[in-house]
């Protein structure tokens, strides 16, 4: 028996000792009777309910005592009266015979579909000591009459939003309704929309100072809990959950000595409390808050604890040892957090049915437990953490196992050959993702009890034969994809309806041949994946039939064509995906409930048809690309009103784009048209509501004035009309005509998203604005960012659906072009090289600290090399060259570790480049063509340069600048040598005069010399005379 019934039938049985009910064989007075059967006879029932239908009939030939739900005192008078769970859909009123049984003292009318009026004549009843009236299908206000009803004991008035019931205490309060309640022990008003504060509803709640149990889940109550609660000291339940009640769990919950169950989940409470030894608490409930932090030690003080609750509550660290003590544990999730460390040892927990502790960081082995002691475990759940070694075989030999969920782990080894000893209850086993190997472990398919087998994403080898599967009767979903297993569809002598009725089946890279018959006769598949196979040749015309068939991926095959035209076939499905294969000629006609439709990277050669619009009423996804479609992009598609992503690239397309695409941006995600033929000019407005993240019009002939993926022939202003994408992250302009200013004026929001940047070769002049780059939010830091967290761009084109559209995209950096198949969040570049762009570089840059490349070169930019450069500690590629910067290269450079290209050559920087860092690494063509630049690993060592006081170019230069000055010394100074040489050597006269006078002045300062000189003096002039 669970906890919960086990609670209610103790608040039952409080209930009828208090009041005292007597069941007796009373004859049954006779204006009892009668009000029942006009009871009986008002009644109306919903024959659709989803509940089993239970009619009020009563027995007229009986004493009205003895009916079903009836009792009655020893005089003969209905004292209570269970209609519960009946179907009930008639209407209450307050003149119905029900308000005439004035005896009553117990009222159960919970789980029926009453009208929605609330009858207002409960007063009447005043003998009432538990009134039950949940999810009775009654709305609005609670009427002021049920506070009157001062003898209540239990009072339940709970309801489910679920159903579209609502009801609500504003006149009445929740205050004035259980001011005069004194009594009350059991309060239940779950779903109630109470709408208080803090101070209103735990105030209100002081007059009940014998309440037992309080249950106010989804009541739109906010906090923090109002030390006033502490005043109801007998509270043995509490259930606050879904509630606002942002602050710390109070710590006098903790204090009450009769405690036994305290549910706070998805209530935003912070800082976990301590608990005392000894407590009495068995229910602990506090999943869906926020915590954080680590599971104090003190929880191991809850040695009666029989059910703890703690998902998703943003816990870390490691789970504490103190667990051990929880001998009595029945219950435990600690899914969903980032607990670490290894999992401790549940041996002790004897009782132990559910054990969760999937989705977290828990690594090594799970040896600790003795998993033989645990005879009661039902379900364990440790996927999606970071364990290790071997599976115990223990594990599959509990006896009671249900449910074994060990997915997305690094377990290895084989498993152990479980013939004769697995549990025979076992019906979902998923060990999927793991690094398991060897030969594929054929005894699984002995636990004839499978529903549920997930072996994907290991290394499981082997053979298995088809017909294994007709062991498993109870089979519904099957994935053995992506092992290095081959499956042998061939064997033509079983029958295939001895196979199991199967709805899931993923046999993705198993090295299939052909289509597996018993396929052909399965009436409940809905979910088939036979993708990256072998299969060969045409696509059955059977598998259009399969009635249930929802999702199909037939995707990496070798399939080439249909079997069958699609014409007058009616099919369901609403996932067809078909890339990746050699199918040829026409586009068939597609299924008209498809939600998602993917053809691309095939062979056809056809115009896409011109009403194809009409099978797409319901498409969110469609992509032809890659294939050989020429003709024109039929109107048709812009009548696709769910479309998310339209992707024709990579065809022979030409023609106009239709206007109205750009007018669908208002529901469409992803636009590609690259690598077609597409020309003409394409609208530049796009609705307010634009919601386009991808636009790739890449590679095509495109004019006009309209953002482009590169490579077209735009020319025209900066696309400012964009400003509506305000999820844009990717802007590609690059080998275009753009033209002026890169400033939108009326742009204030501009692109916070926005991570890559290239409008290279282009046009563009101007400043760049500091205004206009500070929108640029996406480059800079957030300091709450989880880099653990990083994720790549993708369109996620349906909510809660596991399919989305990858965005790829060219980008040059490092001087090569990368094609990025996956564009990560925490990329981002700019580059703005081969433009006209001028004034110095503005400091916003330095704020950019998420930057992994940085080209503005070959362009005007002027002033000092910036030292904020240094703060974008992430960048690898700096180039800057070809631009008018003056000053040294600034010192914190050297703080750029990252750095792997470099390129400030053709400036007009001085002084010396930094010593001792990695920026000698760069070659010295990184520093070329800069006058005044000196040290290595330049070969110039010191150059005394002074730097230019001019360092703006002239408007009308447009090349290199000579420089006037240094050139009329270069010109003075050979002119000046040729005045002096070009005589000494064609005139003699003066060569002579020449050096006799330069003689002369040497021997003024060297007397030695003209000794010397003086005995080979004529030696010298015979010489020369013979020359002569």
């Amino acid at each position: 028996m669970s906890l919960f019934s086990l609670l209610f039938l103790n608040s039952f049985v409080s209930v009828m000792l208090i009041v005292n009910v007597v069941f007796v064989s009373a004859q049954c007075q006779s204006d009892q009777r009668q009000l029942l059967l006009q009871l009986e006879s008002s009644f109306s029932y919903n024959q659709t309910s989803s509940g089993k239908l239970v009619p009020v009939k009563w027995n007229q030939s009986t004493d009205c005592c003895s009916w079903d739900g009836v009792s009655c005192d020893g005089g003969g008078h209905v004292i209570g009266l269970d209609l519960n769970s009946r179907s009930i859909s008639s209407s209450i009123d307050d003149s119905s015979s029900l308000f005439l049984l004035q005896r009553l003292q117990w009222l159960n009318l919970a789980y029926n579909e009453f009208k929605l009026a609330f009858p207002t004549a409960f007063d009447k009843l005043e003998n009432l000591s538990y009134l039950n009236l949940s999810y009775a299908g009654f709305e609005g206000q609670i009427p002021i009459e049920i506070s009157r009803l001062t003898r209540l004991v239990t009072l339940d008035l709970s309801v489910s939003s679920l159903l579209g019931r609502s009801l609500k205490l504003e006149k009445p309060n929740l205050e004035m309704l259980v001011q005069n309640l004194t009594r009350l022990r059991f309060l239940y008003l779950d779903g109630v929309n109470i709408s208080a504060t803090v101070n209103e509803w735990c105030k209100a709640l002081l007059p009940l100072t014998e309440l037992q149990e309080l249950s106010m889940s989804r009541c739109y109550l906010s906090g923090p809990i109002h030390s006033s609660l502490s005043n109801l000291r007998s509270l043995s339940v509490i259930r606050l959950d879904n509630n606002n009640l942002s602050a710390s769990v109070p710590q006098f919950f903790t204090e009450f000595e009769n405690l036994t169950s305290l549910r706070l989940s998805a209530t935003g409470l912070r800082s976990f409390p301590n608990f005392p030894l000894n407590a009495s608490l068995r229910t602990l409930a506090l999943s869906g808050t926020n915590y954080g932090g680590q599971v104090p030690e003190s929880i191991g003080n809850l040695e009666q604890l029989t059910r703890i609750e703690l998902g998703s509550c943003n816990f870390s660290g490691a789970i504490p040892k103190t667990m051990k003590k929880l001998t009595q544990l029945v219950y435990l999730d600690f899914s969903f957090n980032r607990f670490s460390g290894p999992i401790p040892s549940f041996s002790s927990a004897r009782n132990l049915i559910y054990l969760s502790l999937g989705y977290n960081q828990l690594n090594g082995a799970i040896h600790s437990t003795d998993w033989s002691s645990l005879s009661k475990l039902e379900i364990v759940g440790l996927g999606n953490n970071k364990l290790r070694g071997t599976i115990p075989p223990a594990l599959f030999c509990i006896p009671s196992l249900q449910r074994l969920l060990l997915s997305q782990n690094q377990f290895k080894g084989n498993l152990s050959d479980l013939h004769g000893r697995a549990s025979s209850l076992l019906y979902d086993l998923d060990l999927s993702s793991n690094k398991l190997q060897g030969q594929f472990p054929m005894s699984l398919f002995e636990l004839r009890g499978l529903k549920f087998l997930s072996l994907s994403s290991n290394n499981f080898s082997g053979l298995i034969p088809m017909r294994a599967l007709q062991n498993l009767k109870n089979l519904s979903s099957l994935d053995l994809s992506y092992n290095s297993l081959s499956i042998d569809a061939t064997d033509t002598n079983v029958s295939s309806l001895s196979f199991p009725n199967i709805t899931t089946l993923k046999l993705t890279s198993c090295n299939l041949t052909e289509f597996p018959d018993f396929l052909i006769y399965q009436s409940r598949l809905s979910y088939l994946d036979l993708s990256n196979n072998q299969i060969q040749g045409k696509i059955p015309n059977w598998i259009w039939k399969v009635r249930s068939l929802r999702y199909l991926n037939l995707s990496q095959n070798f399939l080439v064509k249909f079997e069958r035209s699609l014409e007058n076939i009616i099919s369901s499905l609403n996932v067809l995906d078909l890339h990746g294969n050699r199918l040829q000629g026409k586009i068939e006609i597609l299924p008209s409930n498809a939600t998602y439709l993917d053809y691309s990277n095939n062979n056809f050669n056809s115009v896409l048809p011109a009403q194809i619009g009409d099978f797409l009423q319901f498409a969110y996804f469609f992509s032809v690309s890659g294939n050989n479609f020429n003709g024109s992009i039929p109107k048709s598609i812009c009548c696709s009103l769910y479309l998310r992503v339209l992707d024709m690239s990579d065809n022979y397309l030409s023609g106009p784009i239709p206007k109205c695409l750009t007018q669908m941006s208002a529901s469409l995600g992803v636009l590609n048209l690259r690598g077609n033929n597409l020309s003409g000019i394409i609208s530049d407005t796009f609705p307010e509501s634009c919601k386009l993240q991808t636009l790739d019009l890449n590679q095509n002939r495109l004019e006009g004035k309209v953002v482009d993926i590169g490579n077209n022939q735009i020319s025209g202003s900066f696309p400012c009309h964009l400003k509506n994408i305000s999820k844009l992250r990717v802007l590609v302009l690059r080998s275009n005509k753009f033209n002026g200013s890169i400033h939108c004026h009326k742009n204030n929001t501009g692109w916070p998203m926005l991570q890559i940047v290239d409008l290279a070769s282009n046009n563009f002049s101007g400043k760049l604005h500091q205004k206009c780059l500070a929108t640029w939010k996406g480059m800079q830091v957030f300091e709450n960012e989880d880099q653990s967290k990083v994720k790549d761009i993708q369109f996620q084109f349906l909510e809660f659906y596991p399919n989305h559209y990858q965005d790829a995209i060219t980008v040059t950096i490092k001087g090569l072009e990368w094609e990025l198949v996956k564009i990560l969040t925490v990329f981002t570049t700019i580059d703005i090289s081969c433009n006209n762009f001028e004034g110095p570089i503005p400091e916003v840059i330095g704020t950019f600290k998420e930057l992994y490349g940085l080209n503005f070169s070959h362009n005007a930019f002027t002033g000092s090399m910036p030292s904020f450069l240094g703060n974008l500690r992430q960048l690898e590629s700096l180039d800057l060259s070809s631009n008018y910067l003056s000053g040294e290269i600034p010192l914190q450079l050297v703080n750029l570790n990252f750095l792997s290209f470099l390129n400030v050559s053709n400036n007009k920087l001085v002084g010396q480049i930094p010593t001792g860092t990695q920026l000698q690494s760069f070659s010295k063509a990184s520093f070329e063509n800069n006058p005044g630049l000196y040290g290595p690993p330049l070969t110039v060592k010191c150059v005394n340069a002074s730097r230019p006081k001019n360092d703006s170019p002239s408007d009308s230069e447009t090349g290199s600048i000579i420089e006037w000055n240094l050139l009329s010394v270069e010109i003075g100074l050979i002119f000046g040598l040729g005045i002096i040489i070009v005589p000494l050597i064609y005139w003699k006269r003066w060569r002579i005069w020449y050096f006799e006078r330069i003689h002369r002045a040497l021997s003024r300062f060297f007397p030695s010399l003209s000794r010397e000189t003086k005995k080979h003096g004529r030696r010298a002039n015979r010489n020369e005379r013979r020359r002569l």
